[in-house]
């Protein structure tokens, strides 16, 4: 059972109590990410996601990573274009302890100019880190393009220009303009005493107040059709095939999971079967669904010889046009039920998957939903359905393709035709 609790502050907490296991995870959210940054601001959401480990007034950086070391458990955070979080797994015993750090760490962070010159640095070593692994590099510069112009194609870390020019005056701004506590959701998912644990966190977070909110409104972008080809010295080509997704709140969201299954989502699906296991022309290829508040993209991903490139993506399209135009059978649709499905309920065993679901969920749709209620949602997803999905979405007007490695452009399409 899931139990949820306002402060008076507006900051949410969601508790999903399992007696059953040793472990609890609980993570504190904030409803910002890459794409609340302003012009002059990219990276910072990522950059303030490190210096809150940074030191505080109680603890240095080292002794907060000692104490979490000590706690046999995890303690870390992330950055996405939407939202931040800072987490942690631990043993039941050490839940009132990792609250008081995480406290300690949201509220108590001096964001030292020196630990921001050390750090800045590190970020640059992850930006080449980003630059010199061909999957994500493809990612990044498909949705630059794709979204040209919009704070969600920026990528998550910034630019190795933004963070060297990054301040602690420009952090705390942000802050201050952006960290609101009714945008804020505190989520726990394991084994604990819930009376305690909610006293706990009303005394350590309760207090927070932030008068000087200026969040500006998220705008939908609009895809920009585009094929380019980035010059790398790589032994593959790194494809991105792209199209228009769903956002996170759409009605056909799960009409959008069974078709990315049975398309590109498995061992099973059909992308794997003929482009792999039919020509071997690919080791890694994948479908996925990118979905935001208000937008979301299709991509698939392809890692092929330079010499096979342009066969792969004319297969690709025409297996796109293909599920269009004949849809998919009773047996591929139920096969894709089934996974989805299994793969859910088999995740519900991690305590901080629990976490991270409430969390979101809270987060897009102010409550929590049942594993019954998705999984009838799953269930009632039509054949027909699939296909009229397929054909909203694989539109030539919308499709992209950016492609990285030793490539001609001339040896790729102008334009990609379904």
């Amino acid at each position: 059972m899931i139990v949820k609790r306002v402060l008076k502050n507006g900051i949410r907490i969601v508790a999903e109590r399992i007696p059953s296991v040793k472990s609890v995870s609980i993570g504190l959210w904030v409803n910002v990410g890459s794409r609340d940054e302003a012009a002059d601001e990219y990276g910072v959401s990522h950059f303030l996601e490190h210096m809150f480990f940074k030191g505080t007034k109680t603890r240095s950086a080292k002794q907060i990573a000692l104490t979490a070391d000590e706690l046999g458990g995890e303690l870390n955070a992330f950055t996405t274009r939407e939202s931040t979080a800072f987490y942690a797994k631990v043993l039941d015993e050490h839940l009132s302890t990792v609250i008081d750090l995480l406290a300690d760490i949201f509220h108590g962070s001096l964001f030292d100019p020196s630990e921001i010159e050390k750090e800045r640095q590190v970020i640059v070593e992850e930006i080449k880190m980003v630059e010199d692994d061909p999957e994500d590099l493809v990612y990044d510069l498909h949705l630059e393009e794709t979204w040209r112009g919009s704070p969600l194609s920026h990528s998550i870390l910034g630019t190795p220009e933004s963070v060297l020019g990054m301040t602690r005056e420009k952090m705390l701004r942000y802050i201050a303009r952006t960290y609101d506590p009714k945008e804020m959701v505190i989520a726990v998912a394991g084994c604990f005493d819930p009376e305690p644990m909610m006293a706990q966190l009303e005394s350590a977070f309760g207090a927070y107040d932030n008068t000087g909110i200026c969040l500006k409104p998220r705008c939908a972008p609009k895809i920009v059709p585009h094929v380019q080809v980035k010059k790398r010295k790589l032994e593959q080509a790194h494809l991105c095939i792209g199209t228009e997704g769903l956002s996170s709140l759409d009605p056909n969201r799960y009409v959008l999971y069974l078709l990315n299954t049975i398309l590109g989502g498995g061992a099973s699906s059909r992308l794997f079967q003929e482009v792999r296991e039919a020509r071997g022309w690919a080791y890694s290829i994948y479908s996925s669904p990118a979905s935001y508040l208000d937008c979301g993209l299709f991509t698939i991903y392809v890692g092929t010889s330079p010499q096979n490139a342009n066969k792969v993506v004319d297969l690709v399209l025409k297996m796109l046009n293909k599920i269009k135009k004949d849809g998919v059978d009773a047996d591929e649709l139920q096969r894709a039920k089934n996974q989805t499905k299994g793969s859910m309920m088999l995740s519900m065993e991690s305590t901080s998957t629990r976490m991270c679901r409430i969390a979101k969920e809270e987060l897009y749709f102010g409550r929590s939903l049942s594993l019954k209620e998705i999984v009838c949602e799953i269930d009632k997803v039509s054949l027909q359905a699939v296909q009229a999905l397929a054909k909203v979405l694989f539109q030539q007007n919308t499709l992209s393709m950016t492609a990285v490695g030793q490539l001609n452009r001339a040896a790729l399409p102008k334009t990609l035709v379904i």
